[in-house]
């Protein structure tokens, strides 16, 4: 019987498996995988392929990483990032850095508010306590005359009325301007048909309504705004409606009125110089006319952003109108020299 031995009594001789050529393949080519893997050092960036050929072992070298550590937004979610630190995914990151973006603009520009307005109350201060002195209106040194006021928008104005505050005195040397041209018109007339009137009643006008509505609506405003006075915002309001209808009246032109409007310009025209003289006329009276505009104008914004605020009420400008006037010295004075002599002409009358 093949694969034992010929001796009944010895035991049997059974054949070695793994004598198999193929057996003995297998296994050295499993021995040779085992030293493979043995080798590989996944840490070693210089030798980390199977199979390293040198078959000497080093050490193993961490390097450091260049990745960013993962960024998070608010509800959790892992931003992936690049070598260089940018966010490379997820939908929610653009939308978060524009609002975030919007929020910081928005912070910037109120911290840069409220720094002008402490720089203008600080001038405003310093100003005062200085006693610096007036400069309006801007004469000369060598002028006997003194200025009047001080005037300074950028200083005595919050940051956000004076833009307002500069239209309302630009409005104003337009105003002038139209009357000291008025008068030229007034002469144009005076030469052209012999009538008087309207020449002298533009210089009085001129020099009544220009320093009048200084006086009367613009520094009232001007007041209003530096010190949020309702009593002089009343009086602006009150003062500054009869300009807007005065320049009205004017631009209108009435014949004999003083001020060379529209219909003082059309009854000028006529053949050879006329036609000249009635066109300048009527460049004044359109001169009137942006007047009138820009005052409904001027007093519709201001009346809008005060009663929006809320800042003008009847009982705040009642109290401002006593601790100013009536608790004046000089008022206080007058009026009771004013009683004593009328109490005093009762007696003697009996």
């Amino acid at each position: 019987m093949a694969g034992l031995n010929d001796n009944p009594f010895g035991e049997p001789e059974i054949d070695n498996p793994f004598a198999d050529p193929s057996i003995q393949q297998i296994t050295r080519n499993t021995t040779s995988l085992q030293q493979t893997l043995d080798d590989y050092r996944p840490f070693d960036n210089d030798q980390n392929v199977l199979g390293n050929s040198s078959g000497t072992t080093q050490p193993a070298t961490l390097h450091p990483s260049t990745q960013s550590p993962p960024v998070y937004n608010q509800s959790g979610a892992q931003f992936q990032t690049n070598n260089n630190g940018a966010m490379a995914g997820g939908s929610k990151s653009p939308g978060m850095t524009q609002i975030s973006t919007a929020e910081l603009e928005r912070a910037q520009e109120e911290l840069e508010r409220k720094t002008r307005e402490l720089e203008r109350r600080e001038a405003n201060i310093m100003r005062t306590s200085n006693e610096q002195t007036n400069n309006w209106p801007p004469l000369p040194s060598m002028c006997p005359m003194q200025p009047c006021f001080f005037h300074d928008i950028s200083i005595d104005i919050p940051f956000e009325f004076q833009k307002t505050v500069q239209r309302l005195y630009k409005l104003w040397m337009f105003y002038a301007i139209v009357m000291v041209v008025n008068i030229f018109g007034g002469l144009v007339i005076l030469i052209h048909s012999g009538e008087i009137r309207t020449f002298g009643l533009s210089i009085f006008y001129a020099l009544l309504f220009t320093p009048a509505s200084f006086l009367c609506w613009y520094r009232p405003a001007y007041k209003a705004f530096k010190t949020d006075s309702s009593f002089s915002f009343m009086m602006f309001f009150f003062i500054f409606s009869f300009q807007a209808l005065v320049t009205t009246i004017q631009t209108i032109g009435f014949p004999g009125s003083g001020t060379c409007g529209v219909i003082m310009a059309v009854s000028q025209f006529s053949s050879g110089w006329g036609v000249v003289v009635g066109l300048f006329l009527m460049c004044i009276a359109f001169a009137y006319g942006t007047c009138a505009v820009g005052n409904i104008f001027m007093l519709t914004k201001i009346h809008q952003i005060y009663r929006s605020g809320e800042k003008i009420t009847m009982s705040k400008a009642r109290a401002e109108f006593q601790n100013e006037i009536l608790g004046n010295s000089i008022v206080r004075d007058a009026a009771a020299d004013a009683a004593r002599a009328s109490v005093q002409s009762t007696f003697n009358r009996y």
